[in-house]
């Protein structure tokens, strides 16, 4: 980077600071309400900024356009069907949650169900929050300043060592912004760069088709429509990593987990002034995210059509597209844009993490007697050693066999499918027990973990060895060489062929793992029916509505919904 970008890189980081702390000056951090939730004060437009930049960080933005840059546009069911989940959420769990006055997902569990069922749920966020997403959020976004701004070149050490140095400087900078200024603090920021990466998303693609067109979008445009034609169609085959028909199955059981009952996302929510709030927040956020495409999915198409054969690393395409096409006056606003995002995602996780233990776990184990500005001081705690270990933790994901963005959904998807079911039933049935919701939560992990990690290697070793095909699933994660060298030796000279091959005898021989997730998340549903049926419960819970927000649904949220739904469907039938 030029001097000029570095300046403007650090000057619109420090705006954001100045403006969250100016906005959160008087806000009470020793209250619960006041840490956690921001003093629910949060309008519709905070509250739809930060759901989109918690949601949208370098994982997605680097992750997804590296999968349009080899699959096309049928990975945008990832954005797409997450308006149609937030609108259901936005219509059907709000007025639930914020009408009993709720700070955490697990507390509404607890009133469902009891503190045991609450602790176990609590502990499954954490996990998930502190293993696999803190630390993917800091390596993806360490990858892409690495990647785009040559970072070890500049700093002079080792990729390694900048890996080291990226993520910890990342995460120590959220550590300030999300455990030092709580929820209102995160969100304000959140909102401000929300607004510079819509503005900064846009113009990759922008520059990018004019580059395309030879100065004219337009022309750029229609080049990448006739030149590039098979990247613009949505039915993704068997092999692909959106089949097709996933999408009646496991993926919008991967939505409503995400928009409906993830902590980190709902806790933006929770914090407005009111359900008709929150119910616009969520409704403004589902229409972006509808739009969100252009700047997650698009660039990749487009990479593949400017430069797909000089590049081996997909996850690099989005990166690369940035370094050839954005002006050099712009590269300090973008850098300074996606740092917004990486370090939103972070500080949201973070906090939710913070209120998760703080609310959840330490007044029950530790401290039962604890006053509110003990418990919050508790989760402050324990929030910096979660993101030490997540900072420990993020370097070596560089050594994972898979694709970022697939590894994220696919290790989600054994905490997703049972928290759904359960909280699903917590609402629509009286009469399951508790023991029900436990059994489901952790025998529901382990079904999936058995599944994917036990099963799935024996039937496609199994169905390999049949077909006497030598090579197996573990081949994705060897490095270029590697892999030519092992063909090599083994007598293959396609390796393109056999690679094709491979990957069609893997995707027949075992479900795919969204397929598997819809499978097991009615699995539960029954388990739990049928401790319902055998054990119901006896002293039946009845809501009690709060007076600390006005819980009056917004009157326009329905036509809204069904609008923003038509607009999602409307997309799958034009591609």
């Amino acid at each position: 980077m030029d001097a000029f970008s570095i300046i403007s890189f650090i000057g619109f980081t420090l705006l954001v600071a100045v403006i969250a702390w100016y906005a959160t000056r008087k806000t009470n951090e020793k209250s619960a309400d006041g840490y956690y939730l921001g003093g629910r004060s949060l309008g519709a437009i905070t509250i739809a900024g930060s759901l989109l930049l918690t949601n949208l960080s370098a994982e997605q933005i680097v992750g997804l356009n590296g999968q349009a840059f080899t699959e096309g546009i049928l990975v945008m069911a990832w954005e797409t069907l997450a308006a149609i989940a937030m609108v259901i959420t936005a219509l059907w769990l709000l007025p639930k949650y914020m009408q009993v006055g709720i700070t955490t997902i697990p507390e509404f569990i607890e009133k469902r169900f009891d503190s045991n069922t609450k602790a176990i749920l609590s502990i499954l966020f954490l996990i998930a929050f502190g293993i696999v997403l803190l630390p993917t959020i800091l390596y993806a976004g360490s990858k892409a300043f690495i990647t785009m701004f040559k970072l070890n070149e500049m700093l002079g050490l080792s990729e390694t060592a900048t890996y080291w140095v990226c993520v910890w400087s990342i995460g120590l900078i959220g550590i300030v912004y999300a455990i030092y200024g709580g929820l209102k603090a995160v969100a304000v920021s959140d909102l401000v760069n929300a607004i510079g990466l819509l503005v900064g998303g846009i113009l990759i693609p922008i520059f990018g088709l004019k580059m395309i067109g030879d100065g004219n979008v337009g022309e750029g445009l229609s080049t990448l429509w006739m030149e590039s034609r098979d990247k613009f169609d949505v039915t993704g085959g068997v092999t692909s990593s959106i089949p097709f028909g996933t999408i009646f199955t496991g993926m919008m059981i991967a939505q409503m987990y995400y928009w409906g009952t993830n902590q980190a996302i709902l806790q933006r929510v929770f914090g407005a002034k009111s359900l008709a709030d929150g119910q616009k927040g969520m409704m403004l956020a589902s229409f972006v995210k509808f739009l969100i495409p252009v700047i997650v999915v698009l660039p990749g198409i487009i990479a593949w059509q400017l430069f797909g054969s000089e590049l081996n690393d997909a996850d690099a395409a989005y990166p690369e597209l940035v370094r050839r096409v954005l002006p050099a006056g712009l590269l300090g606003f973008f850098a300074a844009v996606l740092f917004g995002a990486v370090l939103s995602s972070f500080n949201s996780l973070l906090n939710s993490s913070v209120t998760l233990f703080g609310f959840d776990l330490y007044k029950k184990f530790f401290n039962k007697a604890a006053n509110e500005l003990q418990t919050v001081k508790a989760g402050k705690r324990f929030g910096l050693g979660l993101a030490a270990v997540s900072m420990t933790i993020a370097p070596f994901i560089r050594n994972a066999p898979d694709g970022l963005f697939a590894y994220i959904q696919e290790s989600l998807g054994s905490l997703s499918v049972p928290i759904l079911a359960v909280v699903a039933i917590g609402i629509l049935t009286k009469k399951v027990p508790a023991i029900g919701a436990k059994v489901v939560l952790v025998g529901g992990v382990i079904m999936y973990l058995i599944s994917q990690f036990i099963m799935s290697p024996i039937f496609i070793q199994s169905a390999l060895d049949k077909a006497g095909i030598q090579g197996s699933n573990f081949l994705g994660g060897l490095e270029d060489e590697q892999l030519a060298a092992y063909f090599k030796e083994i007598g293959v000279t396609d390796i393109p062929a056999h690679m094709e091959k491979i990957s069609l005898i893997e995707a027949e021989a075992y479900p795919h793992f969204l397929h598997v997730m819809g499978i097991l998340f009615v699995v539960n549903i029954i388990i739990m029916l049928i401790f319902g049926a055998l054990k119901p419960k006896q002293n039946i819970y009845v809501p009690k509505v709060t007076r600390v927000i006005d819980t009056t649904p917004w009157k326009w949220a329905v036509p809204v919904g069904i609008f923003i739904t038509l607009l999602v469907l409307s997309t799958y039938l034009i591609f």
